[in-house]
């Protein structure tokens, strides 16, 4: 039977998402939800790969029987397993949707497991996932200095019913030196992409978008270029916080980090602080005085901010939040019109 569809057909089905690519494919980068179940170990597939191409398919698919053959008992076990976790065909993927799909999916389909195949592989949804950031997209972004809580009025936002992606929350960094403290590991910038193309197509036909005013870099998660261009032309409500309040949010987030790893955030800008003002807030954090640490920080970072909020020819409103909870001010950024 034919059990091949195209990407936009193989996305809308329903189903458990298996990537039987090597466990070193998967974990660098993969369709999110996925599950994988590895036709070939790493060395297995470069094995495999040589032959096919040193000296001949039929080679390479005797060396890769040779391989699959004692495991195909569990391989059909943990299908089973995966199909039985709900409704819908079992959704299957390799690199180009080639020959390890395609042995899964007869081996799924001798179980009597209903299984389709992504024609092209991850590589046809990483052509996808790339061409979602050349679309064009409502955005709106949302700035503010340093602890002005974008995050959370974002989040905010999103429980009152507007349209917002977490850039932050998808690269597990919020950003600055200090972003990673406290945080998951960063995803690969590819699964960066792929978290990122997905969540922008589930607000299709909603507008405005929202997306926090980030560098390009967030961590180490690059913003695609094609979005990045696209940010670098939306308007921009810059939310207006008393310096204290924003001090006293800082704290509140980063308090509870090891002192080492302020410490060693702090080093990173020395280039940036100077000698001097580095000594002071180090000296600040040794001492347990997180807030004057942040006053002096704060004092570089919103000096950098407001250089790169005066270079934009986009319309620029400000939106003075002082003593606002998140949810009042998404309340606010939900009343403005739609630039």
């Amino acid at each position: 039977m034919n059990n091949r569809l195209a990407i936009e057909t193989f996305m809308r089905a329903p189903g458990a998402l298996v990537d039987v690519r090597s466990p070193s494919e998967f974990a660098k980068a993969h369709w999110p939800g996925a599950v994988n179940l590895p036709l070939f170990d790493d060395e297995g597939r470069a094995e495999v790969g040589t032959l096919y191409k040193q000296k001949s398919r039929q080679q390479a698919i005797q060396r890769g029987l040779e391989l699959v053959g004692p495991q195909l008992a569990a391989m059909g076990h943990k299908l089973q397993q995966i199909a039985q976790q709900g409704p819908g065909s079992l959704r299957i993927y390799c690199w180009r949707g080639g020959m390890r799909s395609g042995s899964v999916a007869w081996l799924a389909s001798t179980l009597d497991i209903d299984v389709v195949v992504l024609e092209g592989g991850y590589k046809n949804f990483r052509r996808w996932v790339l061409g979602q950031f050349e679309r064009p997209w409502p955005v709106q972004l949302l700035g503010g200095g340093t602890g002005s809580g974008k995050t959370d009025v974002l989040l905010a936002l999103a429980q009152q019913g507007g349209a917002m992606v977490d850039l932050e929350g998808l690269a597990n960094h919020r950003g600055s030196s200090f972003g990673g403290l406290g945080q998951p590991e960063q995803p690969s910038t590819e699964m960066f992409e792929n978290e990122l193309a997905l969540a922008l197509v589930a607000l299709e036909g909603q507008a405005p978008l929202w997306l926090e005013a980030e560098s390009v870099q967030i961590g180490r998660c690059r913003l695609p270029n094609g979005l990045w261009q696209q940010m670098q032309q939306a308007p921009v409500v810059v939310l207006e916080r008393p310096q204290q309040e924003r001090i006293d949010a800082l704290v509140a987030l980063y308090g509870a980090e090891a002192q080492g790893g302020l410490l060693e955030a702090t080093q990173r800008l020395q280039r940036r602080l100077g000698p001097q003002r580095t000594q002071e807030a180090t000296d600040s954090i040794r001492a347990g005085d997180l807030s004057s640490a942040c006053a002096v920080i704060l004092d570089y970072y919103d000096r950098c901010y407001s250089y790169e909020l005066n270079r934009r020819s986009t319309p620029i409103t400000r939106l003075p939040v002082e003593g606002l909870s998140a949810s009042a001010v998404a309340h606010q950024l939900l009343q403005l019109k739609s630039a």
